[in-house]
């Protein structure tokens, strides 16, 4: 009788799980049954093979899933943006996304001046009722493929080209050079700046400007630009991408990226705004989010270096560790994170100014 009753108990709790299930999917069912407009603003094209396609991608999913019309819109200057979300709100397009840091004023503002329509701005920070900003905990990627690299070189000289002397990329290089440091602690990060996102001309030119000055045997990249893995290839200078896993291209030296995976988070907000359920919020998802993550490694990285790699993201998901918990010293030597405490969110995405201990900036 003991077992006839545990499995009727089981038998009615499937029940009861089937039916709520059922009533979440005739809900979802509900709000994308008709086409949903949405206005996309993107600083890129949408076949960069870099930053604006992943976005361009995770959308693409996104839309399938829930019956969106995408409305793109690349290679948007700042001066462009305003219009374009008033031509957007004028088709009527119930969201609207931007990819850049650059575009946050005007969203801000329209966010405003359209309460009716839900605003999603990446890399952004700050909120409103129906403005949400975005990013993820890339820096976490970074420091693990700063440990490739530091377990990688034989020069002990690895570059980094950067955009610009943001918070945003500053937290990259340094995190990088954390992981570096972490496996290597005599190696050296040099770091240039393209001063673009995606110009190709003016990263090829910090590229060679690095490539001429050390003896670099790894290189990584915080641009949108595919330069910097252009130039790896055809001077045998192993690489580490960013954005997307471009490793098809770059047969001889790619060695991983750090990547976006957006779906994690357009999914279930578009979902929301559908809904209309959306809180406008700022997310920073973590590696545990799917969000961010580390391309496969390549047949180019040394092996045992996984093993290493597998042990410190694991203690990342786990909660007990992240990347700038101290001591952490400064490029001049100074203190800057006393051991046991660790860096605030606030401090990485608005204050981070200064860099750690071997980088150093040309």
């Amino acid at each position: 009788m003991k077992k006839i009753f545990i499995v009727t108990v089981v038998i009615v709790i499937a029940i009861i799980v089937g039916i709520f299930l059922i009533n979440i999917y005739e809900a979802d069912t509900e709000v994308t049954k008709e086409i949903t407009q949405v206005g996309v603003i993107l600083n890129g094209s949408i076949d960069d093979g870099s930053w604006s396609q992943s976005h361009y991608e995770s959308l693409e999913k996104t839309a399938a899933d829930l019956n969106l019309a995408m409305n793109y819109r690349e290679n948007v200057t700042t001066d462009e943006c305003e219009a374009l979300i008033r031509e957007f709100a004028d088709m009527g397009c119930k969201v609207i996304v931007a990819n850049s840091f650059e575009f946050g004023e005007y969203m801000n503002t329209a966010a405003k001046m359209y309460p009716e329509i839900y605003f999603l701005h990446a890399t952004g920070v700050g909120a409103d009722k129906n403005l949400s900003t975005y990013f993820g905990r890339i820096y976490q990627i970074r420091y693990l493929s700063g440990i490739v690299a530091g377990l990688q070189t034989q020069t002990n000289e690895i570059g980094y080209v950067a955009a610009f002397p943001i918070s945003e990329v500053n937290r990259g290089i340094n995190a990088f050079t954390l992981g570096v440091r972490h496996v290597k602690a005599d190696a050296k990060v040099y770091v240039t700046w393209s001063n673009s996102w995606n110009d190709d001309a003016m990263t090829a030119e910090a590229t060679e400007k690095l490539l001429a000055a050390h003896e670099i045997d790894v290189i990584a990249m915080h641009t949108d630009s595919l330069q910097v893995l252009e130039i790896a290839e055809e001077r045998g200078v192993m690489s580490i991408g960013y954005n997307l896993d471009n490793r098809e291209h770059y047969p001889n030296t790619y060695l991983t990226a750090a990547v976006w995976n957006w779906e994690a988070f357009y999914q279930p907000v578009f979902l929301k705004c559908l809904q209309g359920k959306f809180a406008g919020q700022h997310y920073w998802e973590g590696l545990n989010s799917g969000m961010v993550s580390l391309a496969p490694l390549s047949d180019k990285v040394k092996p045992g270096v996984e093993e290493v790699v597998l042990k410190e993201q694991e203690k990342i998901n786990s909660g007990t560790f992240d990347v700038f918990y101290g001591p952490i010293y400064d490029n001049d030597g100074i203190l800057r994170v006393l051991e046991g405490e660790c860096l605030t969110d606030n401090t990485m995405l608005n204050n981070f100014d200064w860099y750690v201990e071997g980088v150093v900036l040309e």
